[in-house]
């Protein structure tokens, strides 16, 4: 069986977000005929050859003052030389986030409208979540997945006084699975579209 690769790009300043990739590639995992390939962005530079080749890239930053860490941002603008310019190398690719933050809220959307941004500009397919909403009744629970209500990503929150051994919480990283899981579906579903019916011309620029 030919594997389709899922990429899973990422910055972890103090291990919390690290903990949310691994959830991410344990979701991808669980399918079939995926494989998930992890990267720091502090490794990126060895390894762009991986991230174009991949069917599906998935971006993992926390998220400090209100956006993106410093080094996904400088990743970020990596690719404005190495896959930009070489010709919109990840085009067509699934894009999908996620991110943690010491507050329940922290303005999590924010970085992950920048990731969305960004993938746009590279001209891919964004996945969101399709989660009902959690933890927002009376009979709502800390053990909900997508307990803090975001649909663009997967988020969470992590208490800035414990290590990543306890922190995010099992129902943020079970969020983050099932991001995974669901980035490898959809992406499953779009190779085999596109092998089903080939593409039969490009769309072009008019004046």
């Amino acid at each position: 069986m030919i594997h389709q690769r899922i990429a899973i790009v990422y910055h972890s300043g103090y291990g919390h977000t690290g903990r949310q990739a691994e959830a991410v590639r344990a979701g991808i995992e669980e399918v079939d005929g995926v494989e998930a390939v992890l990267l720091t962005v502090d490794k990126v530079e060895r390894h762009w050859d991986d991230l174009n080749a991949a069917q599906a890239i998935i971006f993992g930053s926390p998220t400090y003052m209100g956006a993106v860490s410093a080094s996904f941002k400088a990743f970020q603008e990596a690719t404005s030389n190495a896959v930009l310019a070489r010709g919109y190398l990840w085009k067509d690719k699934i894009a999908a986030g996620f991110t943690t933050s010491g507050s329940r809220s922290g303005d999590k959307l924010s970085t992950l409208i920048q990731m969305m941004i960004f993938a746009a500009q590279h001209g891919m397919h964004w996945v969101g979540l399709d989660l009902p909403p959690a933890n927002c009744s009376s009979t709502g629970s800390e053990e909900d997945m997508n307990r803090l209500g975001f649909w663009l990503g997967a988020a969470a929150q992590a208490n800035t006084d414990e290590g990543p051994e306890t922190a995010p919480p099992a129902s943020d990283l079970a969020t983050a699975r099932y991001l995974g899981r669901r980035v490898a579906l959809t992406t499953l579903q779009f190779v085999r579209g596109r092998q089903a019916v080939p593409l039969q011309y490009a769309l072009v620029a008019h004046d």
